[in-house]
């Protein structure tokens, strides 16, 4: 018999010069990236989070702590891959995702799609599992300053 786990995952970061804007494994084209120690995917980093909390298995930072230079630059999808190994080894796996990015600039609608295909590849799940979204803050706030970008995820995984 099967349980049914729920997790939920946010992170933000700075937006920076002079880095690529990572978004669900996606480089999508704008003027600043985002600031952080791997390649700062914020969409990615929340799906993780969210996976890890489903399972109580602590969080992105315990697992591949920014003080670790072997995680400097690194894909975010790399990161998402191990956790993925992590939940593999307890017998649990995803059985969907809804996600939502958070931003002013760039506009995200026509990247939506392959970050969704990118996410639910390296998760091991079909593209119909995975819905991501994108949300302006309408102006308000440092995200709608343009301060930063910010991702939400939820997911339902089985455990045995």
């Amino acid at each position: 018999m099967t349980a049914s786990r729920t997790g939920l995952g946010f992170d933000l970061h700075p937006l920076v010069d002079g880095r690529p804007l990572v978004l669900g494994g996606i480089t999508v084209p704008s003027s600043r990236g985002l600031g952080g120690h791997s390649d700062a995917d914020v969409l990615t980093h929340a799906v993780c989070e969210a996976l890890l909390g489903a399972l109580a298995l602590g969080d992105l930072g315990r697992m591949f702590p920014d003080t670790d230079p072997r995680w400097k630059g690194v894909s975010s999808l790399v990161l998402l891959e191990g956790v993925m190994e992590a939940l593999a080894r307890k017998g649990a796996r995803p059985v969907n995702l809804d996600a939502t990015v958070i931003c002013q600039e760039p506009r995200l609608g026509s990247h939506l799609p392959a970050m969704a295909e990118r996410l639910a590849k390296t998760m091991g799940v079909a593209p119909e599992q995975v819905s991501v979204k994108a949300k302006s803050p309408e102006h308000l706030g440092l995200l709608g300053r343009g301060e930063g970008i910010a991702a939400m995820a939820v997911v339902s995984v089985e455990v045995p």
